[in-house]
C-alpha cells in the first residue's frame, strides 16, 4: 500500500484573505472549493487541485514542529526573482552542487507573509541572473 504523492500543504494564519492573495499573486494558485467547515479558511488550487490549505484563527501556534519548508517545481526563475524585488521580498538563491542528485538545479527560498518558508525548484537548463 505505497503512498502515491504529497497532497497537500496546510498554513496557519490570522488572514486567510491576505495569504490567499499572496499565493495567487506570486505562484498562480487560485482560490477554489472548499469542504463547509465549522472554522474559517481558504483553499487555494493549482492545475485542478487544491493544493495549499489555508486555515484562520486568532492565534498562530508558536513553533512549526519539524516542517521547515514547502516545495513547489517552478518555470520562469528570473520572473520569479523580478516578482520577489518589485516587492522588497528577500530571497535566498541557491544551485545545486555538482555530483549529486539535481545537480546544477535552482532553488529559491522566501517566506510568506505568515513566516512559512517556500522553496520553488527549477530545472539547471534554466538562465539564472547574471550575480548567480
Amino acid at each position: 500500500m505505497p503512498v502515491a504523492r504529497m497532497d497537500h500543504f496546510t498554513i496557519v494564519t490570522k488572514d486567510a484573505q491576505m495569504t490567499a492573495e499572496f499565493y495567487s499573486d506570486m505562484l498562480g494558485f487560485t482560490v477554489g472549493r472548499r469542504p463547509a467547515f465549522k472554522f474559517p479558511g481558504i483553499w487555494l488550487w493549482n492545475d485542478d487541485r487544491p493544493i495549499l490549505h489555508v486555515i484562520e484563527k486568532s492565534e498562530i501556534p508558536t513553533g512549526s514542529g519539524v516542517l521547515d519548508h514547502m516545495a513547489y517545481w517552478a518555470s520562469d526563475l528570473k520572473g520569479y526573482i523580478a516578482k520577489l524585488k518589485a516587492k522588497n521580498l528577500a530571497y535566498d538563491l541557491r544551485r545545486l552542487p555538482p555530483g549529486g542528485f539535481g545537480e546544477g538545479m535552482w532553488q529559491l527560498f522566501f517566506d510568506d507573509p505568515n513566516g512559512a518558508k517556500v522553496e520553488l525548484d527549477f530545472a539547471s537548463n534554466e538562465e539564472g541572473p547574471a550575480s548567480a
